[in-house]
C-alpha cells in the first residue's frame, strides 16, 4: 500500500515536471503545436516570385507576402507610386500617333515605385514565406529560390533592372544561413562552374508590406504584367 501510495505520488510528480512525457508506453507524445519559420527571398518582380512560390508550395499550407527589405535604415515604409515625370512622356508619345503602333507595354515600365524604383532606399522586392517546417524544410524552400530564377545576372531579372530585382536571401537565424551558403555552395558546383552566383546571403532586416494590390496580384490578374499605353495614362489621371 505505501508503494503504491509512493509511485502514485511519483507519477503526479513526473506528469507535472513532464507533461509530454508517457508513462505507459515510455515515450513522448507528440503534442506539439506546429512552429512556423519565416523565409525572405528576393528574384526579382515579386509579383511572379509570389505566383511560384505560392503555387508550387500551397499544398504544404505557406503564408506569402510581398514587400520591400533590404534597405538603408533611414529608409524606412517605402512606397509603390507612379513617376510623375514618365507621364508627359506618355502624352507625347500618344500626340506623334506612336501609340496607335506600340504593341502592349511592360506596366512596370511606367509604373514605378517612389524610394524603391529610384534606389533611393536600396529596398528590393522581396516575398515572406510563413511555413511549417514539419510541412516544408527550409531547405527546399532555398533549392526552389535557386530554380525559379536566374541566381547569376546583377540586379536584373528578366527585363527588369535595378537594384531592387537584386538576387538576395535574408535569413532569420543562423540555422538558415548556414543552409542557404551550403545550398547555394551546391548549386554553384552542379549548375554555374565558371558563372558565379551573385546572390547576397545577408540577415533579416525590417520587411515593409507591399500595398495591398501587390498581395496575389498575379492571382488577381492573370495578365497583369502587360497593360496598353493608354490604360497607364488614364490610370495615372484617375489615380492622381
Amino acid at each position: 500500500m505505501l508503494l503504491l501510495s509512493t509511485t502514485t505520488r511519483l507519477s503526479a510528480v513526473t506528469a507535472h515536471l513532464f507533461p509530454t512525457l508517457n508513462l505507459r508506453n515510455n515515450r513522448f507524445l507528440s503534442t506539439m503545436v506546429n512552429t512556423i519559420e519565416k523565409a525572405t527571398f528576393a528574384a526579382g518582380c515579386f509579383w511572379g516570385v509570389e505566383k511560384v512560390f505560392f503555387k508550387h508550395f500551397k499544398q504544404f499550407g505557406i503564408e506569402t507576402r510581398v514587400g520591400y527589405t533590404g534597405g538603408k535604415p533611414d529608409a524606412k515604409n517605402p512606397t509603390y507610386r507612379q513617376v510623375r515625370y514618365l507621364i508627359p512622356l506618355a502624352f507625347i508619345l500618344c500626340w506623334l500617333h506612336i501609340s496607335l503602333s506600340i504593341p502592349r507595354l511592360y506596366v512596370r515600365t511606367f509604373a514605378m515605385k517612389q524610394q524603391v524604383c529610384n534606389g533611393i532606399g536600396n529596398h528590393a522586392e522581396a516575398l515572406e514565406i510563413k511555413f511549417s517546417p514539419e510541412k516544408v524544410s527550409y531547405e527546399a524552400l532555398v533549392e526552389f529560390f535557386y530554380r525559379m530564377h536566374d541566381p547569376t545576372t546583377v540586379n536584373k531579372q528578366g527585363p527588369d533592372e535595378g537594384p531592387q530585382y537584386r538576387s538576395a536571401i535574408f535569413y532569420h537565424s543562423v540555422a538558415q544561413r548556414e543552409i542557404a551558403e551550403r545550398v547555394t555552395a551546391e548549386v554553384q558546383e552542379a549548375h554555374y562552374k565558371g558563372k558565379p552566383i551573385v546572390t547576397t546571403i545577408v540577415e533579416g532586416d525590417v520587411f515593409y508590406d507591399a500595398e495591398d494590390y501587390h498581395q496575389q496580384y498575379l492571382e488577381k490578374n492573370p495578365h497583369g504584367y502587360e497593360v496598353s499605353l493608354w490604360v497607364v495614362v488614364m490610370s495615372y489621371c484617375v489615380i492622381g
